[in-house]
């Protein structure tokens, strides 16, 4: 796309001044010059709600990143010793009053405490269950938003039979509820892979697909709407009277134009995904052989432990929440921060 077409309307509009304003005003001057994304970033950076957030998600990629050295530097580990060691068997397996609340102070040996009955360290599979989280929602919200683009692409710009065909299966997936297609595909993995010895991954990279192929059709319906109106451009038909190629037109000409719905999609397809995977370990079709905050929140939710253990739910409930929350508002407030026509 030439500088000429959309350079000057896309950065008038993504100012905060009513389109005719004086072009000698201290506001014109601030935004001469300044490329739409950089307009973009200076009201993300005046948005104190949208600052907070990615301060929030920041601390959460350093825990998941990070999870390794973390419980090192707390001298925690997933490794756990015998049981007898840390819970008390004639209480219900609650943790000892050595090891910290509510039957003790505070230590900072164990400084979330140990898990009733196993007696595993409460930081440290806090630490490796986010980095779980994080790691499938990040895969599946990439796959998903790359079919999802090329599809729409490819439907919006071509038309005709090819739009009607890949139209239905969008459709024909929409149809589908992903509740029960994850109840119905579950037993099937565990049945094929539950005696595997990397039966872990495989429930990972399953999950990731499940949530990839079940994700993608609302980005290739946002993105086969801004093609439809971008492919009567006038830089589109110059690039078709050049002869350039439709692969070409599709990702040097057409793909650049799109980066602000692709980035809003991304944005609000990822607290979807974390807050699906949590819900799915915790129905015992997600993640059940490993680290996972909905693993936590299932072992958590015994009515003993919720009653007399209360932080034990709470510490993955909390992440979640925190996490799903802060994706939820940093994606609203990239929309608007990308979309020419809002004022705040």
């Amino acid at each position: 796309m030439s500088a000429e077409t959309a350079g000057p309307e896309t950065l008038g509009s993504l100012s905060n001044e009513p389109e005719h304003q004086d072009p000698n005003s201290q506001q014109a001057k601030e935004i001469s010059g300044k490329s739409p994304l950089r307009i973009a970033l200076g009201r993300l950076a005046r948005d104190k709600v949208a600052v907070l957030c990615a301060l929030v998600v920041l601390f959460f990629i350093i825990c998941a990143v990070f999870a390794g050295p973390i419980s090192k530097l707390f001298g925690v580990s997933l490794d756990t010793g015998l049981a007898s060691e840390y819970v008390d068997g004639l209480n219900n397996g609650l943790p000892k009053p050595e090891m910290g609340p509510p039957n003790g102070p505070f230590t900072w040996d164990h400084p979330m405490g140990v898990a009733p009955r196993t007696g595993q360290d409460n930081l440290a599979y806090w630490l490796y269950g986010c980095r779980v989280s994080l790691t499938i929602a990040t895969s599946a919200a990439i796959f998903a938003s790359t079919v999802g683009v090329v599809i729409g692409l490819v439907s919006g710009f071509l038309g005709g039979a090819v739009d009607k065909v890949l139209s239905f299966f969008i459709d024909m997936f929409l149809t589908i509820p992903f509740l029960l297609a994850a109840l119905t595909l579950a037993p099937i993995l565990n049945e094929r892979f539950n005696t595997s010895d990397n039966y872990s991954t495989i429930q990972k990279i399953s999950l990731i697909c499940v949530l990839a192929v079940f994700g993608w059709m609302g980005t290739a319906r946002l993105i086969r709407g801004e093609v439809l109106s971008l492919r009567e451009r006038e830089f589109v038909q110059a690039a078709r009277v050049m002869g350039m190629p439709t692969s070409r037109i599709l990702f040097k000409e057409l793909l650049p134009n799109l980066a602000a719905p692709i980035i809003i999609s991304i944005s609000l397809m990822l607290p979807a995904f974390v807050a699906l995977e949590a819900g799915l370990a915790f129905l015992g079709i997600g993640v059940t052989d490993g680290v996972s905050w909905g693993q936590m929140i299932l072992d958590a939710a015994t009515p003993v432990y919720f009653r007399d253990y209360p932080q034990y739910l709470w510490q993955p409930m909390v992440g979640v929440v925190a996490l799903v929350l802060s994706l939820n508002l940093l994606g609203d407030a990239i929309r608007d921060a990308l979309d020419p026509k809002t004022r705040r």
